[in-house]
């Protein structure tokens, strides 16, 4: 059983501001000391304007119904407080942020009700738009960390083939020689991901896909799939997706010749210069060059049929040995009934047996 965490000096400095804007708009700032914010019950009465009794209540309902787990987000600080005439150090209960919000949920007061205000506007505003940004805090530029996160998921998301495939096609219809033919649009996206994925690691997308499937490495080789981020398993589709194959630096440095090329091509387009197909490639290689990348003047050493067929022969393999192993359910069980059974039995084995009596026969007996 591990031990519980010394009590440490009270962090001074986090804070949590709830506060009405000159438009009405309930805002919420948060101020993290190394990345957590600890508040005491008596600091979050203040916050909610409420007694302190009733912050209590409701965090013993919070852990009673489980909804937190009080090892993880509750911690013992060391506070000095003045009684009389004298101060006096004691050890005072000091809660995360996870449970300020729960709190804020749950207390019925106009400071619970402005909180759950913004809550759900925060909430319904990630839910139809997909993201929730707090602009005024970035350009404060306060949390430079956190905005260069931002950026890289944005360039992230911005290089996924969906994405990047709808912005290259917008960009390929202000060419003068348009072709709306789905085969002619796809010849050109896929020579420039060809030329991309060239530039960033030496492969077409194919080459890639050809060489890094392989059914004896975890996950089938894949480092990230579409169901990575929830636990889930990769699936066949992934299979056939070059950038799930790449590493994480690969994958910076694709993201960000993605990201500043769709920007050169974007100020171009601006410009309303006619373009033909050939001199967007052209351009293509031109910023390229630039950069200081390969170039690529090939089609590839391996086709995208091909590629793809041994993508999808590796992952039927894959499912094959990940269907050979236990379940979940199987590892549970034997986790829960089977293991100690197993080490009571190894006890028994363990245990040094008895030497059995001898019997001793008196001599002229019968």
């Amino acid at each position: 059983m591990s031990r519980p965490p010394e009590p440490s000096v009270a962090p001074t400095g986090g804070e949590f501001v709830l506060f009405q804007t000159q438009d009405a708009q309930t805002r919420v700032q948060v101020r993290l000391i190394d990345g957590v914010l600890w508040l005491t019950q008596r600091q979050m009465a203040e916050l909610y304007q409420k007694d302190v009794r009733t912050v209590s209540e409701h965090l013993k309902n919070v852990y009673t119904d489980g909804e937190l787990n009080p090892d993880s987000t509750i911690r013992k600080f060391r506070i000095v407080a003045r009684e009389g005439a004298r101060d006096v150090e004691r050890l005072v209960d000091h809660y995360n942020l996870d449970a300020v919000l729960q709190v804020g949920y749950r207390v019925r007061s106009p400071r619970g009700a402005q909180f759950r205000q913004w809550a759900t506007e925060t909430l319904k505003s990630y839910l139809v738009k997909g993201f929730v940004l707090d602009d005024e805090r970035f350009k404060r530029g306060a949390d430079a960390e956190y905005f260069d996160e931002l950026l890289a998921r944005i360039r992230d998301i911005r290089s996924s083939e969906k994405v990047f495939w709808r912005k290259v096609l917008d960009i390929y219809a202000t060419s003068v020689d348009y072709d709306a033919r789905a085969e002619a649009s796809q010849r050109f996206f896929a020579t420039v991901q060809n030329k991309m994925h060239w530039a960033t690691h030496g492969h077409t997308a194919a080459e890639l896909i050809a060489l890094r499937a392989d059914a004896s490495k975890p996950q089938m080789g894949l480092l990230t799939w579409a169901a990575a981020p929830q636990g889930g398993a990769p699936r066949k589709a992934d299979a056939s997706v070059a950038k799930n194959y790449l590493t994480e630096d690969e994958l910076q440095v694709l993201n960000r010749i993605v990201n500043a090329y769709l920007e050169f091509a974007e100020l171009q387009a601006l410009d309303r210069k006619p373009m033909t197909m050939a001199q967007w490639i052209t351009k293509l290689d031109d910023f390229l060059r630039l950069s200081g990348r390969e170039i690529l003047t090939h089609a590839g050493r391996i086709t995208a049929e091909a590629a793809q067929g041994k993508a999808e022969a590796a992952f039927e393999l894959y499912r094959q040995q990940q269907r050979a192993l236990p379940s979940r359910a199987e590892q549970d069980f034997e986790a829960t009934l089977l293991q100690p059974v197993k080490a009571l039995a190894k006890q028994v084995l363990d245990k040094p047996s008895k030497p059995r009596p001898v019997n001793k026969t008196k001599k002229g007996g019968v």
